[in-house]
């Protein structure tokens, strides 16, 4: 990775820009004063209140930070579907006595807004999540000074997002906790993805660009071993989200290491997009007749898993978390990253040394 990327954060520790509102602006402060690299997540807020957000995040720390903004999508749902799911969720709406959303609530996330605030209030770090942005808009990033990041899911995305002449590649396995930033919503490859030590491995022989590795991470030791496989830094999101400073509700950061949820899996069920999440009854019962309908979906069933969060329901909630939650550390955000650091240089001795990663 470049040294003025690198330069931005001490340790090769990213804190993964959690939307829903994880990802607030204490979590990304503690994590950046710790020396990693703290981000806001822009995804389902307004241009208002990422643009709030920022002014609070430099108020607690003035070390570098980013912020992630979703791709716009693609027009391809099928209304007749949205309606068959919509039907099958009114059991649901009249046991947590909500309304369904309105699934028709918007389908850009307010994409341009956003990267014109961004422009003209230009941060040190932006990542895309669900597609590449334009070489227009990775240059104008450039020219305020503005380093950027994309997920990518397969080399094909990689090679995608070396052209788009982004900084670097955020290399996420299918292990990765929350959505799945496929460029393209393809139902028939549903639970295809790559592991992440193979995805950063070909990734690696596909493009120069250097690569952040996402995707189940939750110790120094799988730090280490991204490292030694390749990437420069390591995203983490589920370790965070048990943080005291994440903005995650309780009942979420508990099931995290609860033994009623003993595995992930990843579903449309919550926002028409495959992404991985505790099973949980809602999940379970919803999951197999979703749509690919994002992001129709994820405002149609909004007001449930609101409801269902206040009625202290965790199997009504999108629980989402990667493949190693139950190692979740209830930590505060700046002293998980000391620990994870801690670990990464002892397993980097161990590995000089000959021992074995832990």
């Amino acid at each position: 990775m470049s040294s003025a990327l690198t330069d931005l954060f001490p340790h090769p520790i990213v804190q993964a820009p959690m939307a829903g509102g994880v990802s607030v602006p204490k979590l990304a402060a503690a994590v950046c004063e710790a020396g990693g690299l703290g981000f806001l997540a822009a995804g389902y807020k307004t241009a208002d209140g990422m643009y709030e957000e920022i002014k609070q995040l430099r108020s607690l720390t003035g070390r570098p930070f980013g912020v992630n903004l979703f791709m716009p999508q693609p027009e391809y749902a099928d209304p007749a579907a949205i309606d068959v799911y919509a039907h099958q969720l009114a059991g649901e709406a009249s046991w947590y006595e909500a309304e369904l959303g309105d699934p028709d609530s918007g389908r850009d996330d307010g994409y341009e807004t956003k990267l014109t605030v961004l422009r003209d209030n230009p941060v040190p770090v932006v990542s895309f999540h669900f597609g590449t942005p334009s070489r227009e808009v990775v240059d104008a990033l450039h020219r305020v000074g503005t380093f950027v990041l994309v997920t990518a899911t397969t080399p094909d995305e990689a090679r995608a997002v070396e052209r788009a002449g982004a900084d670097a590649v955020i290399a996420q396995g299918i292990e990765a906790g929350g959505h799945q930033g496929t460029h393209r919503d393809i139902p028939e490859t549903d639970g295809s993805g790559i592991g992440l030590l193979s995805l950063v491995a070909q990734i690696r022989e596909t493009v120069s660009l250097p690569i952040i590795a996402a995707g189940g991470i939750m110790r120094g030791g799988q730090i280490a071993a991204v490292l030694a496989a390749g990437a420069s830094a390591a995203q983490l999101g589920t370790a965070f989200l048990a943080t005291a400073e994440s903005g995650a509700n309780a009942l979420h950061k508990q099931a995290l290491t609860n033994p009623l949820f003993v595995r992930t899996e990843l579903t449309r069920a919550f926002s028409g997009r495959p992404a991985r999440g505790l099973v949980n009854r809602f999940l379970r019962e919803h999951g197999p007749y979703a749509p690919p309908a994002y992001p129709e979906i994820h405002h149609l069933t909004s007001p449930l898993r609101k409801a269902a969060a206040k009625a202290g329901d965790a199997q009504g909630m999108a629980l989402w978390a990667g493949q190693g939650h139950w190692m979740a550390r209830e930590l505060p955000a700046g002293q998980l990253v000391e620990v994870l650091a801690g670990e990464l240089a002892a397993a980097r001795t161990a590995l000089s040394g000959g021992g074995g990663i832990r």
